[in-house]
């Protein structure tokens, strides 16, 4: 059975150049490293797709389709499906002035921002450098090992999976309780000096209610612990709980005056 639009999936999946097997991204750090773009800061695992969402470069969601869970497919695609083709308006010619600090330090490769947009420098000479605003892999197709490897079917999954996903691999450390259409977010302390926090949540949100559609209502709460508490004394086995005293019954004359 194919996967319907907007079907949570985890996915294993190494991309690459076609024509120079330039490594693009994995998420199997075994494949990263034969690949030679192993980051050691990463975590290597399978990533949550949300098919036909976008969160996929368009003509690989398309062929995501197509799939069913279980399949393993190399997938090529063309640039126009992949990266777009090269546009040459996307070329221009500035001055080195224009790189103020950078002017004298410039190479051809580097990448540059240049009014709020990033392009990769091409040439330099005569003063002036020659920056491509293309997207680097424009113009190249590009190879897809894909694997579906499971569906996301519950709603616990599914907010677990959501949750992890905005917090980068952090998500394990917020608990959540869903009752009533309303879901509930417990973020630990650690997390709340994570940058943009609250983008994510607006983030987690977004989703949950896209993906959750029975969920009305979520609320986020901030969770403190005591790293000083004393755990609870266990009782050992056999050994008899000890009970309070029952307290004395009081008089009626007492209760009655008491009560007046």
């Amino acid at each position: 059975m194919t996967l319907e639009k907007g079907t949570l999936i985890f996915a294993n999946y190494t991309a690459r150049v076609k024509d120079t097997g330039e490594g693009i991204e994995s998420t199997v750090e075994s494949e990263a490293k034969k690949l030679k773009i192993f980051e050691e800061s990463r975590k290597y695992e399978p990533r949550l797709v949300a098919v036909g969402e976008g969160w996929l470069i368009s003509g690989l969601d398309a062929e995501v389709a197509k799939l069913s869970v279980g399949d393993k497919k190399e997938i090529e695609l063309p640039p126009d499906k992949a990266f777009g083709n090269r546009d040459p308006t996307q070329l221009r010619m500035m001055p080195l002035r224009k790189f103020g600090d950078r002017e004298h330090e410039l190479s051809i490769g580097d990448s540059v921002d240049v009014d709020n947009r990033v392009g990769t420098v091409r040439f330099i000479g005569s003063g002036r450098a020659q920056v491509d605003f293309n997207h680097r892999l424009a113009g190249k197709s590009i190879v897809y090992d894909f694997e579906v490897l499971k569906r996301v079917e519950t709603e616990d999954d599914k907010v677990r999976a959501l949750v992890d996903r905005r917090l980068a691999g952090e998500g394990s450390k917020a608990t959540f309780t869903m009752a009533n259409e309303a879901l509930t977010v417990s973020i630990p302390e650690d997390l709340f000096l994570v940058e943009g926090l609250q983008i994510i949540k607006r983030g987690i949100a977004n989703d949950v209610f896209k993906f959750i559609p029975s969920l009305k209502e979520l609320t986020f709460t901030e969770r403190f612990s005591n790293e000083k508490a004393q755990p609870k004394k266990q009782e050992s086995k056999g050994e008899t709980p000890a009970v309070d005293a029952p307290k004395p019954r009081k008089k009626k004359a007492e209760a009655a005056s008491q009560s007046s």
